[in-house]
């Protein structure tokens, strides 16, 4: 499993845990350190690693992908950590319990998580002012989606949009979680067409990212490609969670839910590619699934990415992933006469 997950003592601790309870105890550990001001965190960012995207700059090119920190609590903690950019969420309009538990499974031999989550979340009003008060030190995104039992799905997407574009440096819409039924539905025809027109209309002058599936045909990736730049999408995120299933060794690989981690790696590429032909290099691209180490994260972005975004990672890796991965990634950049990120986004 790797020489971090046996010597960290914290990591031993979190694994003797049912995985969500974990989970919880990890967020209200960070929120902690966040309120006494992350004193460990404050390291500078390489030069060679700043990027723009979407009028934003990036300290460093690594994000902390939707799904961790659920109810934005633990942002200033989770900015210690190094990230260049942290996204939380995903948040509905309203409250919601999400799908019955158990929903959350470690797979260690794989290196991977299943969950089935369900868009578990207290709701966007009681966000709102954790979001508005936390201490940032890079770029903040939230990540809006709809509830489960709402007979309005798109209208969910418009509030959320609305009422977040305020206080966010970038809205995601989630239209690609598995595990609220028929929500992966809005990534086809009309639906998302309506959806990305509403949207666009609600974000005012908020860069508005689009995540989408991994499980898509081609006819889809194109779709989404013109629908994303005909309404103005700023960013694709790509990609969640994946319903299908690699060969597996772990004792919860039957479970059913999204998969993430290492396995997830040799798809997550592949539609990296696939949206990166399929928008001519027209959109930003910001590469998620798989992402545990610099040499992954520069080939995502030789291959075409601005950012990555990693999530499962830090499960298997600790706390000190991204500043690993930022260094690695600078030190790669230079060997190869990068001057900049930017030169290095598509160049392989």
């Amino acid at each position: 499993m790797g020489p971090a997950m046996t010597t960290d003592p914290l990591r031993r601790l979190l694994f003797t845990l049912d995985a969500e309870r974990a989970h919880h105890l990890a967020i209200d550990l960070l929120a902690a350190w966040g309120a006494a001001g992350a004193p460990f965190g404050r390291r500078p960012a390489d030069p060679v690693l700043r990027s723009e995207v979407a009028g934003l700059t990036f300290a460093n090119p690594i994000g902390l992908a939707a799904g961790l920190d659920k109810d934005a609590r633990a942002i200033t903690g989770l900015f210690g950590l190094g990230f260049g950019a942290i996204e939380v969420g995903t948040l509905t309009p309203l409250a919601q319990p999400g799908n019955p538990r158990p929903r959350l499974f470690r797979l260690e031999q794989d290196r991977a998580v299943i969950n089935r989550m369900g868009f578990n979340n207290g709701g966007l009003e009681a966000a709102l002012p954790r979001i508005r008060r936390a201490r940032r030190r890079g770029v903040l995104g939230v990540n809006v989606g709809a509830n489960k039992d709402s007979a309005d799905r798109i209208a969910d997407y418009l509030s959320g949009v609305e009422r977040v574009a305020s206080v966010a440096d970038y809205v995601t819409i989630n239209i690609s979680s598995p595990n609220t039924p028929g929500l992966r539905d809005l990534q086809h025809g009309a639906a998302l067409a309506e959806l990305l027109a509403a949207c666009d209309t609600a974000r005012g002058r908020t860069p508005l990212f689009l995540k989408v599936a991994p499980d898509l045909d081609s006819a889809a990736i194109d779709a989404i490609a013109r629908a994303a730049i005909e309404h103005r999408i700023d960013a694709l995120v790509v990609a969640n969670t994946t319903v299908s299933r690699p060969p597996l060794q772990s004792p919860d690989a039957g479970e059913t839910g999204g998969l993430s981690g290492a396995p997830l790696a040799v798809l997550s590429r592949q539609r990296l590619g696939d949206f990166r032909s399929a928008t001519a290099g027209k959109l930003p691209l910001i590469s998620v699934g798989g992402i545990g180490d610099a040499d992954e994260a520069y080939a995502r972005i030789r291959a075409g990415a601005s950012l990555v975004q990693l999530y499962t990672a830090l499960v298997y890796e600790g706390a000190g992933l991204a500043w690993r991965i930022a260094s690695g990634l600078a030190e790669r950049l230079r060997r190869d006469g990068f001057s900049s990120l930017g030169e290095a986004i598509g160049a392989g």
